[in-house]
């Protein structure tokens, strides 16, 4: 059975400012989670209410959560109860919240103390964008900066919907979400990805506004879902199909997305080791390849050692460790 605890609120007059629900699903993440509500708690912008939903954990967290919401200055909720899974928890967390905009922070994940006001200020500009995103850093199990999205993710302002149909689309700590588009859709309980489907329908509602500034940090650990790569296509592949009528692609355009989306899915499957996976995409999706350049650097990269792909990919980090170094909240 369930419990729930709430704080009470300490200090200060509430803000005229837009109001901004912030949502903790918690999972597991004993480690971390202290280091994601702290970062919270450290907003120079002050959300309005802050709701931690405990989805079954076998770990310490909620425990951790409990002692760390006691200095939490804005009114707070710790619901712990059995596991739901992430898509039934965020639709939970949007159904008891009642802010203008609402923002989610996975338990392993942390925020840079101007993520609010910096997303809070962008949507209010652009009245007629659902969601507002921006870059992140990538961080290891110590906090150490191992990438960055912007060395690698063609964001723009603007229409995301050709990227995300490209599987393209933004990491979920970055993203501030407008009450009223969000609740036009909600989360599809029945995916493994909770994302993606979402942002492909609000894609068809409005703009995604973007932010290039690196407020947000992604936690990268051995249990992440994305891990899982075979899954990753699988859902971006079926949520594709859901959406198809709504975005008003034809079974033939899909056809044509879909053929390029595995393509560009064999060099992820590549750059894993999973070489015979990435042979045989490759080899049945020549036709959604963008360039035959594109062609020649997957065939060069099928014939790499694996060493030497992951001492390239290890270089690639430690050279990012000492750029950007560990993360500061």
């Amino acid at each position: 059975m369930g419990i729930s605890m709430e704080t009470d609120f300490k200090g200060g007059t509430r803000s005229s400012s837009p109001a901004v629900s912030v949502v903790v699903p918690s999972y597991n993440h004993a480690p971390f989670v202290e280091r994601c509500l702290t970062s919270i708690i450290k907003q120079t912008f002050t959300p309005f209410e802050l709701i931690v939903i405990d989805d079954g954990s076998t770990d310490s967290s909620p425990r951790i959560i409990e002692r760390t919401l006691k200095s939490c200055p804005f009114p707070s909720e710790l619901i712990v109860r059995p596991n739901k899974g992430l898509c039934a928890t965020l639709n939970e967390a949007l159904a008891r919240s009642r802010g203008k905009y609402f923002a989610y922070l996975s338990s392993d994940d942390a925020w840079l103390p101007k993520f609010l006001q910096a997303r809070v200020n962008l949507l209010e500009s652009q009245p007629d964008a659902v969601l507002a995103y921006g870059h992140a850093y990538i961080i290891d199990e110590k906090d150490h900066i191992v990438e960055c999205s912007l060395d690698w993710a063609p964001y723009t302002k603007g229409s995301a919907s050709k990227r995300l149909l490209h599987a393209i689309g933004p990491l979920s700590p970055t993203v501030l979400y407008r009450r009223k588009a969000l609740e036009r859709h909600g989360w599809n309980e029945g995916a493994k990805l909770e994302d993606y489907e979402l942002y492909l329908r609000l894609s068809a509602d409005g703009d995604f506004a973007f932010d290039a500034n690196v407020l947000a940090a992604w936690r990268q650990h051995w249990y992440n879902t994305s891990r899982d790569f075979t899954m990753m296509m699988n859902e971006w592949l079926d949520a594709q199909r859901r959406v198809r009528a709504s975005l008003g692609m034809s079974d033939e355009e899909l056809a044509k997305i879909q053929t390029a989306l595995k393509f560009s899915c064999a060099e992820g499957f590549a750059r894993r080791g999973q070489k015979l996976t990435a042979l045989a995409l490759m080899s049945h999706n020549l036709k959604g390849a963008p360039s035959v350049a594109s062609i020649a650097r997957m065939a060069i990269r099928l014939t790499l050692p694996q060493r030497l792909m992951r001492w390239r990919r290890n270089l690639l980090q430690h050279q990012s460790s000492r750029h950007y170094g560990s993360l500061q909240t």
